[in-house]
């Protein structure tokens, strides 16, 4: 099944942002509890660093996003030419 991840904010009267990927949700585990499943990204496109305001994250989401960028390179990086790859090194770089 394919589904959309949302997480957004929206402040009334002023502005909003909504971020969004396409994910798999998966079989993980059968066990005598039911299916377990997981949730497998299937949009790799980075997310615009200068607009993230670093200071206010946890260390976990910044992890999480740094491991989030380096996925999307690995995976991207195999069909651009150099320049382009220089263009998604430097949106795709840990904070």
């Amino acid at each position: 099944m394919l589904i959309s991840n949302e997480p957004g904010i929206y402040r009334e009267g002023k502005h909003g942002i909504r971020l969004e990927n396409i994910i798999a949700v998966n079989i993980e585990a059968e066990t005598e509890f039911g299916k377990f499943m997981r949730f497998d990204v299937l949009t790799y496109c980075p997310f615009e660093l200068a607009a993230i305001k670093v200071e206010l994250l946890s260390s976990e989401e910044k992890q999480w996003l740094n491991n989030y960028h380096e996925l999307v390179y690995n995976k991207l990086e195999g069909y651009l030419n150099d320049e382009e790859k220089a263009w998604l090194r430097e949106a795709t770089r840990a904070i």
